[in-house]
């Protein structure tokens, strides 16, 4: 996928918090740190910093959503970031965004805290944990 391409599944995915723009996804995948995976109809990108992981998108086209894309997605970011040396990821997702806290509950990322205003002035995030094991595949 390009950056436009990621770009474009990224707004049909997110209004709020406002979705990420060409230029972002394109200085995204420049870093060294980060990586990109890709499923039909979806996409993910994390990055490795020393001995963690952080989930920094994760975006599934409406038409195409509880088909498992997002749940194998996130199986391939465990994988992933074990692969790289990572023994624990994180996340921050919207509180009010119960379909994707669900899905990542269903693969055992765990509440962790919470950051006030992180989304705007009335929208908080979560933020979610994984323990990761060599050779793991998801929770």
């Amino acid at each position: 996928m390009t950056p436009d391409g990621l770009a474009a599944l990224h707004a049909r995915c997110f209004d709020r918090p406002r979705p990420w723009c060409a230029a972002e996804f394109a200085a995204l995948l420049d870093s060294p740190r980060v990586f990109l995976l890709t499923r039909p109809s979806g996409f993910l990108m994390g990055r490795l910093v020393a001995d963690e992981a952080e989930l920094l998108t994760l975006a599934v086209d409406p038409a195409a959503r509880r088909q498992g894309t997002g749940r194998a997605l996130l199986r391939d970011f465990a994988a992933t970031s074990c692969q790289g040396g990572a023994g624990r990821a994180f996340l921050e997702v919207a509180a009010d965004n119960a379909a994707a806290r669900a899905l990542y509950c269903g693969e055992g990322w765990q509440d962790s805290g919470r950051r006030r205003r992180y989304y705007g002035p009335d929208l908080d995030a979560i933020v979610m944990t994984l323990a990761l094991e060599p050779g793991q595949e998801g929770g």
